[in-house]
């Protein structure tokens, strides 16, 4: 008699597991639920430049249309489009990403970002990844990027001196773009492209006439170069114009101080 209800109590706990696990099923699938085949794609190595594109595949696997909210991603450099923001259960859609390795390189991961009306996955993070080689470049680098040349005497001109080094394995090309600016290397104009070499560094001097300006100046220099990730650079020189008047007053308010 024992054995026998040991043996009912044991099929009434069966029944109860499979139907507690057959209800968390169906409760799983209720509403809309999105899947995608696979989260994340490995280019491996390639060169930088190149443009890859991959297609991730989802499935809405619920039981109410699936809504795509909105897809973004983490950079300019990663598009993604969406073939259908509104399924139907069961069927099936398409993200097209596409990744620009122009400017990258070396171990890159970028992200994309799907939003959905799913309740238990809202957002689901996809990750394009690649190793990006890079073939030998110049690579350009200032000491500073801004310049403040303090007061300047009314009829003189603005005064400034900056480094330009270049970091890559092949030879740096450099011009310059200002409106009346003048460049000089050790004392001689220069003449555009600025070459430097590999690893080498050197001094600009910069001369720029004030024509008649008063008050607080502001001017940018634009360096243009052959480095295909920084081929425009600018350099921003500021200062303040005084008059031989305003000159001569402050003197003599702070002569004591001077003494």
């Amino acid at each position: 008699m024992r054995l026998c209800c040991n043996k009912n109590k044991s099929i009434v706990l069966v029944i109860f597991v499979c139907l507690f696990f057959s209800g968390s099923l169906l409760l799983a699938k209720s509403g809309p639920r999105i899947e995608f085949k696979e989260k994340s794609w490995n280019i491996g190595k390639t060169k930088q430049g190149k443009i890859h594109t991959h297609v991730f595949v989802f499935r809405n696997i619920g039981d109410s249309p699936l809504t795509i909210k909105k897809v973004r991603t983490t950079c300019g450099c990663t598009a993604a489009l969406v073939s259908k923001k509104k399924l139907d259960p069961g069927e099936r859609g398409e993200i097209k990403v596409t990744f620009n390795t122009k400017g990258y390189e070396g171990n890159v991961a970028k992200y994309i970002y799907v939003e959905s009306n799913d309740p238990n996955q809202p957002q689901i993070q996809l990750m394009v990844s690649a190793e990006i080689d890079v073939p030998p470049r110049p690579v350009i680098s200032l000491d500073h990027y801004s310049i403040d040349a303090g007061l300047v005497l009314e009829g003189e001109e603005i005064q400034a001196k900056m480094k330009i080094k270049n970091r890559g394995e092949l030879e740096l090309e450099v011009g310059f773009s200002h409106n009346n600016a003048l460049f000089f290397k050790m004392g001689k104009k220069i003449s555009s492209p600025l070459r430097i070499a590999s690893g080498k560094e050197v001094e600009i001097e910069i001369e720029i006439p004030l024509r008649k300006k008063k008050g607080l100046i502001r001017e940018y220099i634009l360096l243009k170069s052959n480095d295909p990730r920084r081929s425009t650079l600018s350099l921003y020189i500021s200062g303040y114009i005084i008059t031989k008047k305003q000159l001569k007053e402050l003197f003599i308010r702070y002569k004591k101080i001077l003494d």
